[in-house]
């Protein structure tokens, strides 16, 4: 038995450039995002007149040394909006140019198909779903992020400017529900960002180095026929 090895291609190098540049900058929006909330720390669940879970507790901020850095979290945020704002425009229509978003968008049977590839990851289904580039969980996490983003841009917009982009911030419902979802749309960007890494773990090291290298490098075994 000997092994053969097959390069597969799998990400152009504008997928993966976009991709290196959204994640710090995300992480840097979300970390600007926290020394702002800090200053006005309202939002919680409540089950009648009982605080269940409170975003976020005092020990919270105090534990990574951010409370009360309000001017300096503004700064960041919409310095670091405009590198968000900018890299998505390009990557949106980089993906219609060059036909990417075929491998992207989700297809007629891409909700039933995300079920069955949770279902593989939980391993109750001992069978890995077909997929092309991307499975039916990928392009429907992947559509829904971009529309996150665009939904973050806006309603932070809606937030920064109130009165000069009063037609925005009414399409949200006014500045308190802009700022519900804009928050509401961070806790989902962590979420995505958890579930993203632990995917990618499970994936394996192929996996993570192909978003890297732009390929996979698959391993075939060939059996010699005794003689």
């Amino acid at each position: 038995m000997e092994g053969k090895e097959e390069i597969v291609e799998k990400h152009p190098l504008a997928i993966r450039w976009f991709h290196w540049v959204n994640f710090p900058i995300l992480a840097l929006m979300i970390w600007s995002g926290l020394l702002i909330y800090w200053a006005s720390s309202v939002y919680n669940i409540k089950i009648g007149n009982t605080v269940i879970f409170h975003f976020f507790p005092k020990e919270f901020f105090t534990a990574l040394g951010i409370p009360y850095r309000l001017a300096e979290g503004m700064n960041l945020h919409f310095f670091f909006m405009w590198f968000f704002f900018f890299n998505g425009i390009i990557y949106v229509l980089y993906l219609i140019f060059s036909k990417e978003y075929k491998y992207l968008l989700p297809q007629k049977r891409s909700f039933k198909e995300a079920f069955q590839v949770v279902l593989y990851d939980l391993k109750i289904r001992k069978t890995k779903p077909e997929q092309t580039k991307y499975n039916a969980a990928q392009r429907i996490a992947y559509t829904l992020v971009i529309l996150m983003g665009v939904g973050s841009l806006l309603t932070g917009l809606a937030i920064y400017k109130p009165v000069q982009l009063s037609g925005l911030t009414y399409i949200f419902g006014g500045y308190s529900n802009a700022r519900i979802i804009h928050f509401v749309l961070t806790i989902l960007f962590c979420l995505f960002f958890l579930v993203h890494v632990i995917q990618v773990i499970l994936a394996g090291w192929q996996n993570f180095i192909a978003m890297v290298r732009g390929f996979e490098v698959n391993k075939k075994k060939k059996i010699k026929d005794e003689e």
